[in-house]
């Protein structure tokens, strides 16, 4: 059993992730790789709504998304974006991004190569990923403006897509780690963190939500 205490640190760390950006007209949508295809289907809502020209999705596979999306993350997006009524000619692919960081960088070089301009991008993460997103594309492509966006969704329904509360709380709990320690690294800006959600932070810290936790020292 969770606790009332867990799930309202849960939420504030849900509320957190978000950034609650409004969606506008951007140059391209990068979707980025994971295992939930809703990554996917945002990109394509965005696309049928005349929000974006153009998509890109970034990704090769992890240990956690090789049997369930053999062929790569962005691949299988991609044909999840032609399956719902995408273009192919609307769509490219970065196959060999393994982390954020990569998924910015590589993708920038994807577009660089097909002469598109870009001034802003429609970045789509998975709903706990927002802000780490943002914060990354902002340190490595810091010109261009970037709305952050994710499937509409809430807490419960994201546990219930992934069946595995305690799975999605230490997700919650290990991305804002990366928030805290990655400015340091180099890897994404510094965004200012809350004290409640700090507070909330640590709380799942020591109730044992760590499994994706780095290892300090």
């Amino acid at each position: 059993m969770i606790s009332e205490q867990v799930w309202g640190d849960t939420r504030v760390l849900w509320d957190y992730h978000q950034m609650g950006h409004a969606l506008r007209p951007c140059s391209v949508a990068i979707g980025l790789g994971s295992h939930d295809l809703g990554v996917a289907d945002a990109a394509v809502a965005a696309y049928h709504e005349g929000v974006v020209p153009l998509l890109l999705f970034t990704g090769a596979s992890s240990p956690t998304t090789r049997e369930r999306m053999p062929r790569g993350e962005a691949v299988h997006y991609r044909e999840r974006a032609l399956e719902l009524g995408v273009p192919s000619s609307a769509v490219l692919v970065e196959p060999k991004a393994r982390n954020t960081g990569e998924n910015i960088r590589f993708s920038k070089a994807v577009l660089e190569e097909a002469r598109v301009e870009v001034s802003s991008v429609l970045l789509i993460s998975k709903p706990y990923e927002e802000r780490r997103a943002y914060a990354t594309a902002r340190k490595l492509w810091p010109e261009v403006e970037i709305v952050s966006a994710s499937s509409p969704m809430s807490l419960s329904q994201y546990v219930d897509s992934i069946g595995d509360a305690s799975l999605v709380i230490d997700m919650l709990v290990g991305a804002l780690q990366r928030l805290l320690i990655y400015p340091a690294h180099g890897f994404m800006i510094h965004e200012p963190v809350p004290d409640d959600v700090l507070e909330a932070y640590e709380r799942l810290c020591l109730a044992g939500f760590t499994s994706r936790l780095i290892p300090s020292g």
